[in-house]
């Protein structure tokens, strides 16, 4: 393959997850382990539920004892205890004898069923005497949660290569999981290049713009659960992308990710940096935006991304080569965003020769997607993204999109 031949989006992104290679593992505890990705499969200490318990505010009973109750012919039945939510108590129940239970207590052994009070005649108000049943329970076993109903002790709680969300913290905490076993997150370093650019608060001026790459990677970085351990922005001279490499290696960068500096323009400090020393490899890529692609490993392990410079370039090819990358350091089972089939509310025109990913707006209850701005996929467009909920993928074969086409989602948003 010549310099001059674009490589397909697969055969970059191949090249990509070929070198990765999963980071180390530690033990951490569950709650200090949110957004990690799990290494080893974590396994359910104890039963869920713990044990049999109410599903509801009522009595505990014996469903034979109520088995023929209706608001016609009412049971009644004696309360002999009184069971709140946090109690240890097993109360014998006796022929026609019933015990106040509040949702999630310990049904009685001698219980097979639970009354709510909305089932009988005094309710909450009237319920530490007798109880007047007016409606038999379904069944036997009747809003009463079975212990071991929803997960068994050794049951897979979270699997391996799963991420840690919220949801899944909460599952392992109610299993009685106290540490898990995790990937380290990845670190990242993010470095803008261009003699043009600003820094916060640096005031605009003719020839100069202001540094959206920086926030907009350490933002989707974050995103992807890896830390930022260093953000730099350096002119277009390729002894300053050399030295920052240097700072970015010293402190322990696994990935060090460059915007800009990657065409065949006059001016390209990172190609000037790196080209030609074999680490790095520079390749058009046929997308559209991102075309311009620089990929490789240092002798130190560290991945070296080259992302175009203009900030929609740089959010598409973070998304189709950066983190999927990223999600593989950590050993994660499912690298790529969602995709859904939706269809074109609007026309518009692609690039020949080269897949479209198109800042795009998704009516998911109408199962529409249409550009997030007027002047469609420029990859200098940045005021779009702040729109954009999705990329439109347009495979590189179609000429243009109409209204009513399926087009493939990726939602991002």
């Amino acid at each position: 393959m010549t310099a001059a031949t674009p490589r397909t989006v697969e055969e970059q992104l191949r090249r990509v997850l070929d070198a990765v290679r999963v980071l180390e593992s530690e033990t951490r505890p569950v709650e200090a382990a949110a957004g990690r990705t799990l290494a080893r499969s974590a396994t359910a200490a104890h039963d869920i539920p713990l044990f049999d318990n109410s599903a509801m505010d009522g009595f505990a009973v014996r469903a034979a004892d109520v088995a023929r109750a209706s608001a016609e012919h009412p049971v009644t039945l004696r309360v002999v205890a009184d069971l709140p939510a946090g109690v240890s108590d097993d109360p014998a129940l006796a022929l026609g004898e019933a015990a106040r239970i509040m949702t999630g207590s310990p049904t009685p052994t001698d219980a097979d069923a639970i009354v709510p009070f909305e089932d009988t005649e005094g309710g909450l108000a009237d319920s530490l005497g007798d109880v007047r049943v007016l409606r038999a329970p379904s069944k036997p076993g009747a809003f009463v949660r079975q212990r071991g109903a929803d997960l068994r002790r050794g049951d897979e709680v979270v699997r391996a290569g799963e991420r840690l969300g919220a949801f899944q913290v909460a599952a392992a905490v109610a299993a009685g999981i106290t540490e898990v076993h995790v990937t380290r997150a990845p670190r990242v370093a993010v470095v803008s290049t261009g003699s043009e650019l600003l820094g916060p608060g640096e005031p605009p001026a003719r020839g100069r713009i202001p540094d959206s790459n920086g926030p907009l990677l350490t933002r989707l970085v974050t995103d992807a659960d890896a830390d930022v351990v260093h953000v730099a922005r350096v002119a277009d001279d390729a002894d300053a992308v050399r030295r920052v490499t240097a700072e970015a290696e010293a402190l322990g960068a696994d990935v060090i990710v460059f915007t800009g500096g990657v065409s065949a323009g006059a001016y390209e400090p990172v190609r000037g940096a790196f080209d030609g020393g074999g680490e790095v490899e520079f390749t058009p890529v046929a997308m559209q935006p991102g075309k311009p692609q620089a990929f490789g490993m240092l002798p130190s392990g560290a991945l070296v991304f080259g992302l175009p410079g203009n900030p929609v370039s740089v959010a598409v090819s973070f998304e189709v080569f950066v983190r999927p990358a990223l999600l593989a350091l950590q050993g994660r089972a499912q690298l790529h965003r969602p995709l859904v089939r939706l269809a074109a509310d609007a026309a518009w025109t692609t690039p020949p020769g080269r897949r479209q990913y198109l800042p795009a707006v998704v009516d998911l209850a109408a199962g529409t997607v249409r550009p997030a701005t007027a002047g469609g996929s420029g990859s200098h467009l940045v005021g779009g993204l702040a729109r954009a909920e999705a990329f439109a993928i347009v495979p590189a074969e179609v000429d243009a999109v109409a209204v009513g086409d399926r087009i493939d989602v990726m939602l991002v948003g």
